[in-house]
């Protein structure tokens, strides 16, 4: 059976500026050989403070007013909410009723960083634990699952960026038949996590962002706590004041090309499930 091009991607977009995660996953989805074409998708019962509602009323659509689900595939990124239980998210019933729609029409969706956290505990009851300290830097991984469609034409190891206080642990993805591990670090953890069927793809860390987004992140948590971790193998000589070098950019575009390619589906099979 030939392979369906996607042409409809949805973005809920949960990070707080929202035109950087804009400029990310519009950068990341542009860079794949497929036409694509992507719609920003907002909470009903959460307001950015860091996004004017001018912006949000011009490029956003809610949730509530998507009258048919009807994309190709669905991506929900990262949250700043980690480091609070998952009940006390002020938009946590929202959240979950989304999540139950996505995986009642069996729409793939890519999770991101916390959303994949949030979607892991809703469907499979996996806990989030705290870290020590901040994750953030730029760390090397390798394909557990290598022949997994996701990873064609990656090499075996490759590069890709966290930012986050908490973490999901192996074994307990190890405990969910439904569930199969893709990818790990030694130094950052469980990285790549799909469900059996392929319709639901976790991402721990961040590949979609682009160059400057973790020196973006380290200069305004120098600002407002006057010290932050330095992003690990991120600067030359860790020096922050030199050039970040881009060791993912490559890789990521392959697994975003891979998802849209052989994780998404057509628009017309999510109507059927309707």
């Amino acid at each position: 059976m030939p392979i369906t091009v996607p042409k409809r991607i949805a973005v809920l977009n949960l990070m707080p500026k929202k035109q950087l995660a804009e400029s990310c996953i519009i950068q990341i989805l542009s860079s794949s050989s497929f036409s694509v074409e992507i719609d920003f998708i907002a909470l009903d019962t959460h307001k950015p403070k860091t996004t004017s509602q001018q912006h949000m009323k011009e490029f956003y659509t809610p949730f509530s007013q998507i009258s048919h689900i009807d994309y190709d595939g669905f991506i929900i990124t990262g949250a700043p909410v980690e480091r609070l239980e998952f009940a006390e998210v002020t938009y946590w019933d929202e959240m979950t009723g989304i999540l139950n729609l996505l995986k009642q029409y069996k729409i793939p969706t890519l999770f991101i960083c916390w959303a994949a956290q949030a979607a892991l505990f809703n469907y499979y009851g996996i806990k989030k634990y705290p870290l020590d300290k901040k994750l953030v830097g730029v760390y090397e991984h390798k394909c557990v699952e290598p022949e997994n469609p996701l990873f064609k034409h990656f090499a075996a190891t490759f590069y890709a960026p966290h930012s986050r206080y908490t973490e999901i642990r192996k074994e307990d993805i190890e405990k969910v038949p439904e569930l199969a591990l893709l990818s790990e670090s030694k130094d950052a953890g469980v990285y790549l996590v799909q469900s059996c069927d392929g319709k639901e793809t976790y991402i721990t860390g961040h590949p979609e962002y682009t160059l400057k987004t973790l020196h973006q992140e380290y200069e305004r948590d120098m600002a407002k706590f006057s010290k932050a971790e330095l992003p690990y193998n991120y600067y030359p000589d860790d020096d922050p004041t030199k050039e970040p070098v881009d060791k993912w950019k490559l890789h990521a575009a392959i697994l975003f090309e891979n998802w849209l390619k052989y994780s998404a589906v057509s628009a017309q099979q999510v109507i059927h499930n309707l």
